[in-house]
């Protein structure tokens, strides 16, 4: 059994992909590998805004694991990175819904 606030949030994600009406365990999977989409596009758009000599060091940075180093070079060599993620998301939010439609 999830916790309250888990079970709160996954079904306002739930909501938002328009797959409130399938069964836990299907809203489950599906938000894990929306969520798996979602972070991979939004890397991708991040990367994208790179400079390309730049994209080695990003990707050495994300090999080490440290999030802190990761967000201060992005801070830094892409400014608006979060709101390239942010859009990146709500892209894939937007494909997966037309998907989902009849």
């Amino acid at each position: 059994m999830m916790p309250p606030m888990q079970d709160e949030l996954t079904a306002l994600i739930a909501k938002d992909l328009g797959i409130n009406d399938l069964s836990a365990e299907e809203q489950q999977v599906l938000i894990a590998q929306f969520g798996e989409v979602a972070l991979k596009a939004a890397t991708l758009a991040v990367v994208g805004k790179l400079a390309e000599e730049k994209r080695g060091e990003f990707g050495k940075l994300a090999q080490a694991g440290d999030p802190m180093a990761i967000k201060s070079f992005l801070d830094k060599e892409v400014p608006d990175h979060e709101s390239v993620a942010k859009a990146a998301v709500a892209e894939e939010v937007k494909r997966f819904k037309a998907f989902q439609a009849p």
